[in-house]
């Protein structure tokens, strides 16, 4: 009769030979999930980051408005008498204690109120309507000559790396960044407006042109959008002709931090393992420099999209000033120097908000695009 084997080593043959129950498709819904929610964590936290970010800046606004006193005082001390000069304060309740003010604006703020404007008894909601408008116009045309100007000059940068173009575009970028805007935009006033007179050097149109589209019914207040809609070709040239030096101005300074980024992050792409590969199999330069490296180098310049709106709507102050946009910056200009602090808290509240929705889109698109950001 033959002896059953031993079966010390058994359990241990079971465990070694046991199949692995939890498959590659068990797992993947486990992971997924857990980007999805990484994703949406981190869109929840983003969006309620801008709460605290605009109480904040309006709160510094606010305060810092009346370190100097009331608004009243500011804006019509010396051009009153005294006692017409108390009333006004009086009625308008800044002889309270500053917390009680400040309890009241908050109040007004959360049901759309901005208050009314001293110096000339505006709506402060009413200027933001009507000139919010020119300024996202002019913002926008900066940020395309942004990227027109300074992400292809980036890549060419990067390409020629520490050759005799590359300084040249270094140098350029430098001199986009440093220059003060209204000093280059009144050298391009001189140049373009003065001795070559080929362009406008003030205003968003002609006077005929404004007039017509100021008048259009159901207009938008962008003038491109309206003159299209007018189906006026030479109302379209008009508006575009004006707003190239205000543009160029105004994105230039953009397009010198957009062409170090691109500069710098593809001079890191261009000496990967996975672009040397490419190269060996033939791929043409022209390819591996917009398709194979481009790409990876875009994500930080969306990811500083929404400091440069800041700096964008910064720089629109003195641009408007400088050209006679009449939009916000124009408008904040102005009341600054009315010291008219009722419409200046009104414009910053509105550009702080604008701002922190901005930072807000712009995470939310590159967390989409790098999976990095969120984790």
């Amino acid at each position: 009769m033959s002896q059953p084997a031993p079966a010390t080593d058994a359990p241990s043959d079971r465990r070694s030979t046991q199949p692995d129950t939890m498959t590659e498709k068990d797992r993947t819904p486990v992971r997924s999930t857990h980007r999805g929610g990484g994703l949406w964590r981190y869109t929840l936290t983003r969006f309620l980051l801008i709460f605290p970010t605009v109480f904040i800046l309006i709160t510094l606004v606010f305060f810092l408005m009346h370190t100097i006193g009331d608004p009243i005082t500011a804006s019509l001390g010396g051009r009153l008498p005294p006692d017409q000069l108390q009333e006004r304060i009086h009625a308008a309740g800044y002889d309270r204690p500053i917390i009680v003010q400040y309890g009241e604006y908050l109040g007004n703020l959360l049901h759309g109120d901005f208050g009314t404007s001293i110096s000339d008894n505006q709506p402060v909601t009413k200027i933001l309507t009507a000139y919010g408008s020119a300024t996202l116009e002019l913002a926008v045309y900066a940020l395309i000559v942004a990227f027109i100007v300074g992400i292809p000059l980036g890549m060419v940068a990067a390409y020629v790396r520490d050759r005799w173009g590359d300084a040249v575009l270094r140098i350029l970028a430098i001199l986009c960044y440093a220059t003060p805007v209204f000093f280059s935009g009144l050298i391009l006033k001189l140049i373009f407006g003065i001795w070559w007179k080929i362009l406008p050097v003030s205003g968003r149109a002609s006077t005929r042109t404004e007039v017509k589209l100021s008048s259009m019914d159901g207009g938008t207040g962008i003038y491109l959008l309206d003159a299209i809609r007018s189906g006026n070709a030479s109302y379209v040239g008009d508006v575009l002709s004006h707003a190239i030096l205000p543009a160029l101005c105004l994105g230039l300074m953009t397009a010198g931090v957009f062409l170090r980024l691109v500069r710098t992050n593809m001079i890191s792409t261009l000496h990967a393992d996975y672009i040397d590969a490419a190269r060996s199999r033939g791929v043409s330069e022209y390819r591996l420099v917009r398709k194979h490296a481009f790409k990876p180098a875009l994500i930080p310049i969306i990811t500083v999209i929404g400091m440069e709106i800041a700096m964008l709507l910064s720089g629109a102050v003195l641009t408007e000033t400088t050209f006679e946009w009449k939009g916000l910056g124009f408008e904040l200009a102005k009341y600054l120097t009315a010291r008219d602090f009722v419409a200046v808290q009104g414009i910053v509240a509105l550009l702080a908000v604008v701002v922190a929705v901005t930072n807000f889109i712009v995470d939310i698109i590159a967390a989409l695009i790098d999976p990095r950001v969120r984790y």
